[in-house]
């Protein structure tokens, strides 16, 4: 009965040694990505930060702008003949306006939703930076393979209990892949995006100009960080063409 009890506590030890050992290895990685992708302190001056480029919708050049302002406010917005179509989300609403696809009016997102997006409300857009303090946990997986390329692999459980598994090149520690899970209409879908062509912006940030979403390409062509934004794109409105 002793050599049991202590078998039990024996296992319970190595186990929670284990368990230190691979926060300890994930926080390592993650510290070597944070470096890489220009260091803690150029992303804690970053407030604000627009992208403008182009995503290939089924062939067609679309201009896409993307805006953030640090827990503030998301806009994402691209047009199509002439109209624009946009996502807004603020810390406690969203909405969606696609004229393009019937759409006669901006929509309020349901809170579900609201809640499941609420990441996009960090102007990092890198759910590893300063992941302790957005209330983020990890789990280190291991290593993989993303189209040939080695990573390493970790889970991030974000703080309102969204699932991200992101991938990290084992040479350059930048983020190759992101796969996100969400829930939409009470159903559980998988978002996979791939970035690459990292490039230095004049703050010192290392970013990706492109970027594929679920199979969507996407090409930054400007990066604009801390310049003045306008709230009022925060607030939805009808645009006319």
């Amino acid at each position: 009965m002793k050599f049991f009890k202590t078998s039990i506590l024996f296992a319970a030890l190595f186990f929670a040694g284990t368990a230190t050992l691979k926060a300890q290895t994930a926080d390592e990685i993650v510290n070597k990505h944070v470096d890489a992708v220009g260091g803690a302190a150029n992303w804690k001056k970053v407030n604000s930060i627009k992208l403008v480029g182009s995503m290939n919708a089924g062939g067609v050049e679309l201009p896409i702008t993307v805006t953030t302002v640090d827990k503030k406010g998301y806009r994402m917005e691209f047009s199509m003949n002439g109209i624009v179509n946009y996502t807004i989300l603020t810390p406690s609403a969203g909405w969606m306006y696609f004229p393009t696809q019937g759409q006669t009016k901006p929509e309020a997102m349901p809170a579900e939703m609201i809640k499941d997006q609420e990441d996009q409300l960090d102007a990092s857009m890198d759910a590893l930076i300063d992941y302790k303090a957005k209330g983020n946990k990890l789990t280190y997986l291991g290593k993989d393979e993303v189209e040939g390329t080695e990573c390493h692999k970790l889970k991030v459980t974000h703080k309102n209990g969204k699932e991200e598994t992101v991938y990290l090149d084992l040479t350059t520690f930048y983020t190759v892949r992101s796969v996100e899970k969400s829930t939409a209409d009470g159903k559980e879908t998988e978002e996979v995006s791939n970035m690459s062509d990292y490039q230095k912006t004049p703050e010192g940030i290392m970013f990706p100009m492109s970027i594929e979403a679920d199979g969507t390409p996407m090409k930054i062509k400007k990066i604009e960080i801390n310049q003045p934004v306008d709230q009022n794109i925060f607030k939805p409105t009808e645009i006319k063409k």
